[in-house]
């Protein structure tokens, strides 16, 4: 799963595994022009906002190569492309904090040329997504101390290598626990209505032989109550600056059942993932999907034609139902505000 995002130089092109085919195929989706990225993040090709500001990462390198070093307007164009990347989706916070942290690099040096930044581009996007798996495993590693050998884990959505630069967050952290020699259960639930934890998640943890079953969403509270869930692990696609956390729709839900379970709910994601200029999860702007992909399921109509749904994308979970939030800097416990501050401050340190 570590090579699911790859990038040529000498093709100029993002190479994407386009996760709406899996598990049945594997085929790669080839992005040339920023327009390509914009679609494949849009489209659902790529997902899971670790990898998202990694794909951006990339997309800069696209925005800088199409352009002609001869045009008096390329610094405008680029510029163009980049707010284009940045607005592809609202709630993931990686995707604009990736955008920001190479423009960031370009204003540093203002007077710079179109072919130093191509290159400068590339060798920052490459960071981007060593850092991203470096982190990954450094949560892996803090996290897996949280699971005791023999445990049952519930994960809910994709938070594996799928959705990060490679390794995964909370995906992450039940590899790190297996490479410990611990043997640890997953319970993937599925996810409507991507499906991402019965299609991706499983897929995952079926390729590492790491035992995995698929659970309906609507199952969770059942489980719960059979005592066969130890502990919850989930990813995040932003984390609020008093620990309200985004992420899959349906998250919420489950972090109320551990509760009431008495089950600890945990989170683990990248400080990249931290917004502190989002006080509270109320501020967290809430993705909208089309109809279709609850109105169909296999290209098959399955609802009455005409009849409107609800399809947000995320949901928040509020701080006071996380137990620890696991990052690459350390496991965080509530209440959450100062040391998520210091986490940020911590970013590149």
């Amino acid at each position: 799963m570590k090579n699911h995002i790859r990038f040529s130089e000498s093709e100029q092109a993002l190479f994407l595994l386009d996760q709406r085919l899996l598990p049945d195929k594997e085929k790669w989706f080839v992005c040339r022009r920023v327009r390509d990225v914009v679609e494949a993040i849009q489209t659902l090709v790529i997902r899971g906002a670790p990898a998202l500001g990694v794909v951006a990462a990339y997309g800069c390198c696209l925005a800088a190569a199409s352009q002609d070093h001869q045009d008096p307007e390329w610094q405008k164009v680029v510029n163009d492309k980049l707010n284009q990347l940045a607005r592809a989706r609202p709630t993931a916070v990686n995707l604009s904090y990736i955008v920001a942290r190479m423009r960031g690099y370009w204003k540093a040096d203002a007077d710079i040329g179109l072919k130093d930044l191509c290159w400068m581009w590339h060798q920052l996007a490459k960071d981007v997504h060593l850092e991203d798996i470096s982190a990954n495993k450094a949560m892996g590693r803090i996290g897996e101390k949280l699971l005791a050998d023999g445990q049952t884990v519930m994960t809910h959505c994709n938070a594996g290598a799928l959705a990060t630069g490679g390794y995964g967050t909370a995906l992450g952290v039940i590899r790190a626990a297996k490479s410990s020699g611990k043997i640890i259960t997953v319970i993937a639930n599925e996810t409507r209505p991507f499906l991402q934890g019965s299609r991706l998640t499983a897929y995952e943890l079926h390729k590492d032989e790491i035992p995995v079953k698929i659970a309906c969403d609507n199952a969770a509270g059942l489980l719960m109550a059979k005592g066969l869930v130890d502990s919850v692990i989930v990813g995040a696609d932003r984390i609020a600056a008093n620990g309200d956390t985004a992420n899959k729709i349906g998250t919420y839900s489950l972090a109320l059942l551990a509760r009431e379970h008495s089950i600890p709910f945990y989170v683990a994601a990248p400080s990249s993932t931290f917004d502190p200029e989002t006080r509270t999860g109320e501020d967290i702007p809430i993705e909208a999907r089309p109809d279709a992909e609850v109105t169909r399921l296999g290209g098959q109509q399955i609802t009455p034609a005409g009849v409107p749904v609800y399809n947000f994308a995320f949901d928040v979970t509020p701080s006071r139902l996380i137990s620890s939030i696991i990052t690459e800097k350390g496991l965080l416990e509530p209440p959450y505000k100062q040391s998520i501050a210091e986490i940020v401050a911590k970013r590149y340190n």
